[in-house]
């Protein structure tokens, strides 16, 4: 199985946080949409697996109306094979929504919406310069209740101006909807964003980390306790509801990536990648040639972007898997590697799984580049 990911990479405004590649020129949408159908026909030939998954993200594909998603979506029909039981998901921004326009989506296809909230607070959604009030974000999650069994809230903790009490409010409020599924990451300061200037010419002051893991670890506790699985370090869903979109990535599956700056992986070794520019993305499918480019990941790297994948995971980092796919050699590599943090408790064995302990899983990234086989 393989999932198709579309990169819509348009927004009406940035938000202050965001490094993803996009464009505020709305006209050109139709152009765009024009070249991800002649792209799906250009990628269908290499893809003979059946897809389990796509998923319209950016930039923000609700500014996308219900028929332009469903002629995608019947394109992806017409080259592709799909499994009987595909998920398709769309981000949507609370502020382009209505209930009649999700109601339209739900009869195109689209059987899952992750809708961008971000916060609760007023203050912090403009802080973080989102379009969308606290009122328009409540009622697209009511709205989205109604007509979809499955979704997802998006939200970010570590907020400058947060502190505990503001984020319990915040993840609490989220709780009240009862969303089968929430992605809940950590602000990070990015190049050439915004939020960077501010933060280097010092009119932001970020979080000290301590409390940042404070809200991590609370909220970790939270989530369990309200019936949630942290599948991924950043995911928590209901029983049967893990994001397929998410699951694939996680678990080192095959996917497509359509638009400017889409990233593709072929499941073994192969990444590509499009230009982060809509015009050369445009002038390239116009004649026909993918503009992608491509690396083939030797064991070495392969290995170590394993373990950083799987460690984040649920299902954690699997011996099994590491000798089938790279050899002994890494296996008893990574069994001598780990012996410091399995004394320091912050890892441990389940029967041949490597996972983080959860007094340990806000330092799960550092634990796996710990982890990494250097290179000499």
């Amino acid at each position: 199985m393989a999932g198709i990911y579309f990169h819509f990479p348009f927004c009406r405004q940035a938000c202050n946080y965001c490094n993803f590649h996009f464009s505020t020129q709305l006209k050109h949408q139709e152009k765009m949409l024009r070249g991800f159908e002649k792209e799906i026909e250009l990628r269908a030939e290499q893809w003979p697996d059946a897809l389990d998954s796509i998923y319209f993200g950016g930039g923000s594909p609700s500014l996308l109306t219900p028929a332009s998603v469903e002629k995608l979506i019947n394109a992806v029909t017409k080259n592709f094979k799909l499994g009987e039981s595909i998920e398709i998901t769309i981000e949507v921004n609370p502020d382009d929504v209505s209930f009649e326009y999700l109601e339209a989506m739900s009869t195109i296809g689209i059987n899952r919406l992750s809708i961008g909230i971000q916060s609760f607070l007023d203050s912090e959604l403009k802080l973080m310069n989102r379009i969308h009030s606290v009122d328009q974000g409540m009622k697209s999650i009511e709205w989205t209740a109604k007509l979809y069994e499955n979704f997802s809230v998006d939200l970010i903790y570590g907020i400058p101006s947060s502190d505990l009490s503001s984020w319990k409010k915040n993840l609490n409020q989220a709780l009240f909807f009862e969303a089968p599924h929430l992605s809940i990451y950590a602000l990070t300061v990015e190049p050439k964003t915004v939020l960077a200037h501010q933060v280097k010419n010092k009119k932001i002051q970020l979080l000290d980390e301590d409390l940042v893991k404070s809200q991590y670890d609370w909220m970790v506790d939270r989530m369990e306790g309200a019936g949630y699985e942290n599948y991924e370090f950043s995911n928590f869903s209901k029983p049967g509801f893990n994001a397929v979109n998410n699951s694939n990535y996680w678990k080192g599956k095959a996917y497509i990536g359509i638009g400017p700056a889409a990233h593709s992986y072929d499941g073994k070794r192969t990444r590509s990648w499009n230009p982060s520019n809509n015009i050369k993305y445009l002038n390239s499918i116009q004649q026909g040639i993918l503009p992608a480019q491509s690396e083939i990941l030797n064991t070495h790297d392969a290995f170590n972007e394993y373990l950083m994948t799987s460690l984040r995971t649920s299902w954690g980092v699997s011996l099994k898997i590491i000798n089938q796919t790279f050899g002994k050699h890494y296996s008893d590599y990574l069994e001598k590697q780990v012996e410091n943090h399995l004394i320091d408790q912050r890892v441990y064995w389940d029967g041949d799984a490597l996972k983080v302990t959860k007094k340990a899983k806000f330092l799960t990234d550092g634990i796996a580049s710990d982890l990494f086989l250097l290179k000499n």
